[in-house]
């Protein structure tokens, strides 16, 4: 008989800029019942600066007994991975998948001029020339971090749960395999 794990009930979704973290967020948070909370809506406030509540934020999260989560921005990340108990690692190959959606999502927002977190928009796509933080070459710029960061955080926080997911499928089949039954569906 082999034992299973309870299903996690502290979640960090990681990964590079487009690579879904946000979007899987909502889907463990769809079919676990557990709360998602969007990292950036806590980070950003108006004209894209940080908001000053943000770390008194991020440790009222981190205490909570469920959450779901992106495991982003470097003051939020120690205390996250602490109180995690499962780290999604969405490691999807960069040019066939990740960069198109982030491209695609970048010019969406941007010709909607789609309102974001605490009423900023997408930068317009010509700013890609002149912006060295605009998302796009920020994608290109941080690509590799995570190949650093993952690794290291499993040596400083071994007690963390860590799962690769390398494609869309792998990560429906751990979604699945985790939350079978998704709480108030039809059996």
């Amino acid at each position: 008989m082999t034992h299973q794990l309870p299903p996690p009930r502290r979640i960090l979704v990681a990964g590079v800029s487009g690579a879904g973290k946000t979007t899987l967020c909502r889907e463990v948070a769809r079919r676990s019942g557990i709360p998602h909370t969007e990292i950036d809506a806590l980070f950003h406030g108006p004209g894209w600066t940080p908001r000053p509540e943000f770390a008194a934020e991020v440790k009222c999260l981190a205490a909570q007994d469920a959450w779901v989560t992106e495991w982003q921005y470097d003051a939020a990340r120690p205390l996250l991975a602490e109180h995690a108990d499962r780290l999604l690692w969405l490691d999807f190959p960069f040019w066939a998948v990740t960069f198109p959606r982030v491209v695609r999502r970048t010019v969406r927002r941007s010709l909607c001029r789609e309102v974001l977190w605490n009423g900023n928009r997408e930068a317009p796509l010509r700013s890609i020339l002149t912006d060295p933080e605009h998302i796009l070459r920020w994608a290109l710029v941080t690509r590799h971090v995570y190949r650093e960061r993952i690794p290291a955080l499993a040596r400083t926080t071994p007690p963390l749960r860590m799962v690769g997911l390398h494609s869309s499928r792998e990560a429906r089949a751990w979604l699945a395999a985790t939350w079978p039954h998704r709480p108030g569906a039809a059996d």
